[in-house]
């Protein structure tokens, strides 16, 4: 990559007002609400893409190449990005930018990038084989283009399982004076969902079952909580591309809609809500004021989707007493099933029985009874010496923290035990009182961990 790059426009803007940049955690800068130039995208976990300045062209590289992405401590897994990121770095730009991104494949096959949502010379739209050859093993091609629109929106391969495998990024455009009313940060996230077989790295783009769902390409409780001052308004923009919709909810805030990956909504068309539908290939913005102090979950609100690594049950099990047997193959378990997928024999066993299906599944506990024993006898038993229950359905949920293993400046201040509530794909909108926000913002400058603690009295939230 050419020399000269820079981190660029909000650095550059503010130096011209007369502002001092201060950087923080992501690399962004932090600057006054007042003015009319926007604020910097804070991505998680994700990095940004630098440019140079060549003739009035604000020029890009981006390199489509394999990446190996940890969802979760000790979880990394083989997937495909941008420039040694999955998802790919996010792209920054102002409306009416002349810009040049200059596209190299270093992936075993070909590839394209398709611009989302944007409006431009259809021989940059980046279908291959419509539009353009595809990008060979080793090649280049070179998109260049004016961006008059404004909004949230992001690039892909146009190879559906490329996009599987995770190639996918943010591109915001910045309009040329911020949106009223004005916010004092404002977040970007991308939520995809994976399946990946147990012992295999590789997801597999073909199923469709999920058991891994990521936000910027980390699993909760590995996702970096976003942090904002009590008081403060907040933008998130939000992306989906993947296979699943998914209805993402905030707890204690009501929020408004005001963009789509088509632009902004006129505000007449504001509604209140705390949970908003992001469809796949959408993009949606939401805005609140964080009037409430606390550590709040924001997360996909299927239930499916808020843990991780989650499999049917396959192999041999002992069974004791009546039901079904649980589990199958590991190719039945994720959904790989030969045959007739909803045939009676199968259903039981995966737990999606339909119809006269559902008279195989028994209320049996997947774990054995001991035989002698009546389930009522097991049940007054565990109650009365504090056991868990062998009753039917037993277990379903597990409470695990891992609190040290993904400690970082962000989860300061966390109470024990908060990773085994932040599971799948969730994170944490962490509304802060100005004390704890200046400290957890040190600790983010000094660029270590801060070991997760119990919340100091004088931090307990209450409404």
């Amino acid at each position: 990559m050419a020399t000269g790059l820079f981190s660029g426009r909000a650095i550059a803007k503010n130096n011209q007002a007369g502002q001092d940049p201060q950087e923080n955690s992501t690399g962004a800068t932090e600057q006054s609400v007042s003015g009319p130039v926007p604020l910097p995208v804070e991505t998680p976990d994700l990095p940004k893409l630098p440019s140079r300045i060549e003739n009035g062209v604000k020029v890009f590289h981006l390199i489509a190449e394999v990446v190996k992405r940890e969802f979760l401590p000790g979880k990394t897994f083989d997937v495909w990005g941008f420039n040694g990121s999955m998802p790919g770095p996010t792209i920054e730009v102002d409306q009416g930018d002349r810009v040049r991104i200059i596209v190299d494949n270093h992936l075993p096959e070909p590839t394209s990038v398709h611009w989302h949502g944007f409006e431009i010379p259809v021989e940059m739209d980046g279908v291959p084989g419509v539009t353009q050859d595809p990008i060979p093993p080793g090649g280049r091609f070179i998109y260049e283009f004016t961006l008059h629109q404004h909004g949230t929106f992001f690039y892909h391969s146009h190879m559906a399982m490329q996009e599987m495998l995770g190639m996918i990024g943010l591109f915001i455009m910045h309009p040329k004076e911020s949106h009223r009313p004005l916010v004092h940060k404002d977040f970007g996230l991308i939520v995809q969902e994976w399946a990946i077989l147990p012992n295999n790295p590789v997801p597999n783009t073909l199923s469709m079952e999920f058991n891994w769902l990521t936000m910027n390409g980390k699993a909760g409780p590995a996702t970096t909580p976003i942090i904002v001052k009590q008081g403060e308004r907040v933008r998130i923009r939000l992306v989906n591309l993947g296979m699943d919709h998914h209805p993402i909810h905030l707890h204690g805030h009501q929020f408004t809609i005001t963009g789509t990956e088509g632009g902004r909504i006129p505000e007449s068309a504001w509604y209140p809500t705390n949970t908003v539908l992001l469809g796949v290939a959408q993009a949606r913005d939401i805005e609140f004021d964080a009037k409430y102090a606390g550590d709040w979950i924001f997360h996909c609100h299927l239930p499916h989707h808020m843990m991780n690594q989650m499999a049917s049950m396959v192999g041999p099990m002992s069974h004791v007493g009546q039901g079904m047997h649980t589990g199958m193959s590991m190719e039945d378990g994720m959904g790989m099933v030969q045959g007739h997928a909803l045939a009676e024999e199968l259903g039981p066993s995966l737990g999606r029985a339909i119809g006269v299906g559902a008279a195989f599944e028994k209320a049996t506990t997947n774990l054995p009874l001991q035989p002698q024993q009546s389930a009522g006898q097991e049940m007054q038993h565990d109650m009365q010496h504090g056991e868990p229950q062998m009753v039917p359905g037993y277990p379903q949920d597990m409470f695990m923290p891992m609190d040290e293993a993904v400690a970082k400046p962000e989860t300061y201040g966390l109470r024990p035990t908060w990773s085994a509530g932040v599971q799948g794909m969730m994170t944490l909108v962490r509304v802060l009182p100005p004390d704890l926000y200046e400290k957890v913002k040190e600790l983010q400058a000094q660029g270590r961990k801060g070991a997760p603690s119990p919340m100091p009295p004088e931090h307990q939230h209450s409404m």
